[in-house]
């Protein structure tokens, strides 16, 4: 009688969850390494997760049920989907309270038997939103946003969640809004400035800069005016992060606002330097 009334409510909150888990999965990026991956998490894997929570709990398992595969949209072959009930350890981040009992849908990879793995007693970092006016009940930000908690999972996840929430943070790149390439008196001077689109609409320029006999140096500054001072982001911060990982491959030909063919070629070349200065945005879940 109890496993019938656990198997009920399993299937009432999976049906509840259903279409979020179902848009979830449409939405995000096919991922290619899962929670119990070989492969970890990259700086950009987490600061996907962290920046589109609301939400970063650390959990430990107290039961699973697996979900079944028709009451599971957008489920991927080879994964199971399961409704988790699991205790609340400690809220790395997030403004919204949590009780000591959650509740979520994950999906997670079968074995090489097609077996689902045992979580019951383990840890996990838990990236999600809360549901609205179900208290205790979550939805991941994706199918499987949710990492093996270690102490260095955490200590890797922390400063990244600071830097996310810090006052002073990039905002979020949206695209290029224009480039203006300008020559100097001197052969092989030129100073160029890239206004960047942002979600908040908050300003944010690059600028490149080339003396004769010097190399080119570059900066971010959020402000429109040109900051000679402005320093290039160090690989594996969020400033790194919001414009290695969100700037178009190529400068688009519209915004380009150089007058002369020899100033717009100068902005086209500055912002490959960009690129090449800020290296591969890499993803190991995506």
């Amino acid at each position: 009688m109890q496993e019938t009334a656990n198997s009920r409510r399993y299937l009432a909150f999976a049906a509840v969850l259903a279409l979020a888990s179902s848009g979830a999965a449409a939405t995000a990026q096919t991922p290619v390494a899962s929670t119990q991956a070989t492969n970890q998490p990259s700086y950009a894997d987490i600061a996907d997760l962290g920046d589109s929570a609301s939400l970063v709990v650390r959990v430990k398992v107290k039961k699973h049920a697996e979900v079944e595969a028709a009451r599971a949209p957008g489920l991927r072959p080879g994964f199971a989907r399961l409704f988790i009930e699991a205790d609340t350890v400690s809220l790395l981040a997030g403004n919204v309270p949590v009780g000591g009992s959650l509740k979520y849908l994950v999906d997670v990879p079968r074995d090489s038997k097609g077996r689902v793995p045992k979580l019951r007693k383990q840890e996990f970092l838990v990236f999600a939103k809360p549901v609205p006016n179900r208290p205790g009940e979550l939805q991941l930000v994706d199918p499987q946003a949710q990492i093996a908690w270690s102490p260095e999972a955490e200590q890797r996840v922390r400063p990244i969640l600071a830097g996310l929430y810090a006052p002073d943070a990039l905002p979020a790149v949206t695209g290029i809004r224009d480039a203006l390439s300008v020559a100097g008196n001197l052969a092989g001077e030129s100073e160029t400035q890239i206004f960047l689109r942002t979600r908040d609409q908050s300003p944010l320029a690059l600028t490149i800069i080339r003396r004769p006999g010097m190399a080119p140096v570059w900066g971010y500054s959020q402000s429109e005016i040109v900051d000679q001072a402005a320093l290039a982001p160090r690989r594996d911060t969020v400033a790194w992060y919001r414009l290695a990982c969100s700037l178009p491959a190529t400068l688009p030909p519209g915004a380009n606002l150089a007058s002369d063919a020899r100033s717009q070629q100068q902005a086209v070349a500055d912002y490959a330097f960009v690129l090449e200065q800020l290296g591969r945005c890499e993803r190991n879940r995506s």
